[in-house]
């Protein structure tokens, strides 16, 4: 019984000084939308999207204008020059498929140039984090952007400003 009592109280008093750790707040999507290189580098890629969502669309707007083209002449072919149009759509619709994946799929320019433009500045503000947290003696930080599962959280852990102030 005395054992058992022992693990109890064990158990309450190593839960107690895990809830006793210093933690800070901080809205990540704040941090990030202060900064004036990340929204150019968000306005950056929303301009190039467009570029590549034109360039996509003018690809499948030839494959549709083929299919069409084919379908009003579809009745005066023979069978194997029905088949022939029909693999060169085929081809040409798998073609603006591979077309759109190589822009925007994961491995695709996109892709790849957004990391280039928002990576640095990710870095930055995790160090920068990090420099804060430990300088000032915090064991955890808790990002408090789009999560649902914080309920409730106090604004004095709430270090965000701060966080922006050390960026600049």
């Amino acid at each position: 019984m005395k054992r058992l009592l022992f693990v109890i109280l064990a158990a309450m008093m190593t839960a107690g000084v895990a809830t006793a750790q210093n933690y800070m707040v901080v809205d990540s999507e704040k941090v990030f939308k202060s900064l004036k290189e990340y929204t150019n580098a968000l306005d950056q890629i929303e301009t190039l999207s467009a570029e590549y969502q034109q360039q996509v669309d003018a690809k499948f707007a030839e494959v549709e204008r083929l299919y069409n083209t084919y379908m009003t002449q579809r009745g005066m072919l023979s069978e194997s020059q029905r088949q022939s149009k029909e693999r060169e759509i085929l081809d040409l619709e798998q073609q603006a498929t591979e077309f759109q994946e190589s822009l925007f799929g994961t491995e695709g320019k996109l892709m790849k140039r957004r990391m280039e433009l928002i990576q640095p500045i990710q870095k930055r503000v995790f160090e920068t984090l990090e420099s804060f947290a430990q300088q000032n003696g915090y064991d955890l930080v808790i990002d408090i952007a789009a999560n649902p599962t914080v309920l409730y959280y106090s604004a004095k852990v709430d270090y965000t400003d701060k966080i922006i102030e050390a960026l600049k």
